[in-house]
């Protein structure tokens, strides 16, 4: 037992967690045993002799005495500042739970020191509970619950704080957590405990009702109407529920002032607002408004413009001398944060170089409540690119993202060419769009220049092309690879094999495509910047195709009855740049060989023979979609087209109008007549002769955050020069079910109906019949609502509301634009880049079906390697 300082049968304690309270104490301390005159009492200097540990603790005695910066030998003042730095120090380092230093002995002005330490527990098994298993890992990483870790009392306590503030935070208003330690019992003498986290969120708690108070000029349904995120109970609300989230609600309040600054009350503000918790587990909001008085625009002046007149800048603003007041609107015209290519003052300086300028609007006069405004404009020098750069490609040449880039070293600063150009990156369909970022650095306004830096994240951008249908009596599933970002130049580079040559931006593709009826084999191949210098794309392929003839006996394929198809394409686009340089026109040159042996069918007469098809194909295409062309959130696509071919019958000698006057006179169920119709349909569509005209358009609305509609039409005509010669039996367009790729042999166009079977939407004739050999004329009207659930660079899922319409009509004559077979529904689709688009719809059918009586009613398709 230690030597008592000062006589007493007693240890001097030491610790202290302040200096005034163990000056105190000390203080204390002398004046009660004055009497015995210890040195300590008053502050006295001492060389330390010998330092001890002691207590429950698993560290050595040297690290301890280390850390503490006491040293043997060192000269201290009792009570003083180094021993409560050595107290602090060790409370710092945040590994104990008590420290206590104790004066032991001294000897003359030698002081003998103990160090008495007992371990912080450390965390040995944490268990979350109340939560989804796939929660609980989040939550141990967000507040660094592993092993090993010390647990302290601010640990547990700002766990807590955290979790409760959390789902308050998500409309859990009611939740409660609860932290338990339990000491561990083992063998191990170090101090341990397992940890319980108890979670009961309870259930989102939904708002009754939200009312206003202190409104006169504005009702309380047009405030309500204006917090597109908070709203109050009704049966009716489908799309956004009535639950109540902090966060939301008070960005739901300034929209509400935003409201009344559109109306002109500028001073409008909320006095207080709050929160009634009702008997039936409800809330009701309560806020209570000053609206102030309405103002209105008196002149609008600008001041420090050169660059532009003040005529100019205000068919920018577009505000006149008594409008009324609209803060929000004139924020919007200054500089719109919400559209990045807005018409806006902001972005006419730096789409013209002035990336320094700044633009302040400042009331100089509120007389009358008429506001007398100044735009005050500091335009500073135009700004030019000095260094362009790339970074975060590893897979992908600089040269393919260099060349889509439209900001060049040396170019004078333009806003808009920087969003073109993340667009233009987003669509290559290399990167992730949503992670795309321009990096502006090293500004320097004296000599006018700035960097930028385009940041991109590779994912992957080849796929295997599993995708499946059922239709037309069978499955038809498609195997393919397609290699997205393709290195032809390296083919034969065996060090490029990472597994393929990658980098160079072409597109190659080989795919197979069988069913118990067909075989489709084809290969592709694109170059988007052919030679190098433009945007010229060169496009290739070939395909070849064999199709056998349903037996209605044996429901098989007969495989001595087929129908063969080789063919052959070459095509050029090229970026346009009038009216604008989002237009492309593309050109195409296609060549196939149809060859039938024994494949009699209501469009084959001519069973044993075969057709040419040489055509010609121009198309027009728009397409200024935003960045990620996965889930647009804005823009348009449309694309018109004409495949036409050589207008055989005005010089091949041909008398077309005998023929199909030879041929009406014939009858079909006679043999030798039906042997002759052969002949003749032969040398009708020997070489096809045909026109088809092609029109599709989506466009694309964010209606509020993420929430899209995509509006869309498509039309097609296939038409004869030659009527005597007739429409021919290629081509033809086959509308309803999924869309996919069944039977798509004979240049047929399968079109998506949703709602109604594959290709079931037939042209009814004049007489009333049915024909299933495919319509010459269709039309389709589509609306679809889409909201993310993830944008994320491994998986793009969305879900989807839609109403759609359309018809198909074997002649113009009968074309009826309004006579639609009309469906609605749901969906959802999933992107991963390996395997392209994956989904599912349910669609109900309104009308019937040609040839049956009813609605359709509900079908489902399943949707894979399609995007739509």
């Amino acid at each position: 037992m230690e030597k008592p300082v000062n006589n007493l049968a007693k240890k001097i304690l030491l610790k202290t967690y302040l200096n005034s309270i163990l000056i105190a104490l000390f203080l204390f301390c002398s004046s009660v045993n004055i009497a015995q005159n210890t040195n300590y009492n008053t502050g006295t200097n001492y060389i330390i002799e010998d330092i001890t540990v002691t207590g429950n603790t698993n560290f050595s005695a040297n690290t301890v005495i280390s850390y503490s910066g006491l040293r043997k030998g060192e000269e201290v003042t009792i009570p003083g500042e180094s021993i409560s730095k050595a107290i602090k120090k060790l409370w710092d380092s945040n590994l104990f739970s008590t420290i206590d230093i104790y004066l032991v002995k001294t000897e003359g002005n030698l002081a003998y020191l103990e160090i008495h330490l007992v371990d912080l527990p450390e965390l040995n098994e944490v268990v979350i509970n109340g939560v989804k298993k796939s929660k609980k890992e989040e939550i141990i990483n967000e507040n660094k619950l592993t092993k090993g870790v010390k647990v302290t009392e601010n640990l547990i306590t700002t766990t807590r704080n955290y979790l409760t503030s959390k789902y308050k935070k998500d409309g859990y208003l009611n939740t409660k957590v609860n932290v338990i330690t339990k000491e561990v019992q083992d063998s191990i003498q170090k101090s341990r405990v397992d940890m319980a986290v108890n979670i009961d969120k309870g259930q989102k708690v939904k708002v009754k009702s939200i009312e206003f108070t202190g409104n006169e000029k504005i009702a309380d349904e047009k405030l309500r109407k204006a917090m597109k995120n908070t709203k109050q109970k009704n049966f009716l609300r489908v799309l956004k529920r009535s639950k109540y989230i902090e966060a939301d609600y008070k960005e739901d309040l300034v929209s509400v002032i935003d409201k009344y600054k559109e109306n002109g009350y500028r001073d409008a503000r909320i006095i207080s607002d709050s929160i009634i918790y009702n008997n039936d587990k409800t809330i009701s909001l309560l806020v209570d408004l000053e609206e102030g008085e309405q103002y209105k625009f008196g002149k609008i002046t600008f001041v420090g413009n050169s660059v532009y007149t003040d005529e100019q800048l205000h068919s920018i603003l577009r505000i006149k001398e008594g409008d009324t007041y609209n803060g929000v609107e004139l924020r919007k015209r200054i500089a719109d944060d919400t559209k990045p290519d807005a018409i806006d003052l902001t972005n006419q300086y730096q789409n013209n170089g002035y990336l320094f300028s700044t633009i302040n609007p400042v009331e100089v006069s509120a007389d009358g409540n008429v506001i007398d405004m100044e735009i005050r404009i500091s335009e500073g020098k135009p700004a030019y690119f000095n260094e362009v750069s790339v970074s975060g490609n590893d897979k992908t040449n600089d040269r393919v993202i260099y060349r889509e880039l439209r900001t060049k070293p040396g170019q004078l600063y333009s806003k808009e060419n920087v969003i073109r150009t993340i667009r233009e990156l987003g669509q290559l369909g290399f990167f992730d769009a949503q992670q795309l970022t321009p990096n502006m650095k090293n500004f320097n306004t004296v000599d006018g220049t700035v960097d930028i830096e385009y940041q991109v994240v590779e994912k992957g951008s080849s796929q295997i092309e599993l995708q499946g249908g059922y239709g037309g009596g069978g499955f038809i599933g498609t195997l393919g690879l397609s290699f997205n970002n393709f290195s032809m130049r390296n083919i034969f580079n065996k060090d490029a094999y990472k597994p393929v040559p990658m980098g160079d931006g072409q597109s190659l593709a080989l795919r197979l495509q069988a069913s118990r009826f067909f075989q489709t084999y084809s290969f592709s191949f694109s170059e988007p910047w052919l030679g190098g210098k433009r945007p010229l794309q060169l496009s290739t392929s070939i395909s070849h195709t064999k199709q056998f003839l349903y037996n209605y006996q044996t429901r098989d394929a007969d495989k001595d009855r087929r129908f063969n198809i080789t063919g052959v394409s070459v095509g050029l686009s090229k970026r346009l740049t009038v009216p604008d340089d989002f237009f492309f026109l593309s050109q195409a040159l296609s060549f196939q060989h149809y060859n039938l042996k024994n494949y009699n069918t209501g469009l084959f007469t001519f069973g044993d023979g075969y057709s040419n098809s040489l055509a010609y194909t121009i198309g027009l295409t728009r397409n200024n979609t935003y960045t990620d062309p996965i889930y647009p959130m804005g823009g348009s696509n449309f694309s018109i087209s004409a495949k036409l071919s050589p207008p055989y019958s005005l010089f091949n000698n041909v008398d077309y109008g005998a023929l199909k006057d030879e041929r009406d006179a014939l009858d079909p169920t006679n043999e030798d007549d039906a042997a002759r119709i052969a002949e003749i349909d032969q040398k009708r569509f020997n070489w096809l002769e045909y026109y088809k005209i092609k029109f599709k358009g989506d466009w694309y609305t964010r209606i509020v955050d993420k929430l899209v509609l995509r509006s869309g039409m498509e039309f097609g005509f296939l038409g004869a020069y030659n009527q005597d010669r007739g429409i021919i039996p290629f081509e033809r367009f086959f509308l309803g079910g999924d869309g996919l790729g069944n039977y798509s042999l004979d240049g047929r166009e399968i079109v998506q109906l949703r709602g109604y079977p594959n290709q079931s939407i037939r042209p009814v004739e004049e007489d009333g019949s049915i024909t299933d050999d495919g319509a010459s004329i269709y039309n389709k009207f589509s609306l679809e609502l889409r909201y993310p659930i993830t944008l994320g660079a491994q998986a793009k899922i969305f879900a989807l509301m839609f109403a759609e319409g359309g018809a198909a009509f074997s002649e113009f004559q009968s074309y009826n634009p309004f006579q639609l077979n009309r469906s609605a529904g749901a969906g959802l689709r999933i992107f991963m880049p390996a395997f392209g688009l994956l989904g599912i719809d349910f669609g109900y059918g309104f009308d019937p079906v040609p040839g049956s009586t009813g609605s359709n009613g509900w079908e489902t398709h399943f949707i894979i390697g399609q995007q739509f």
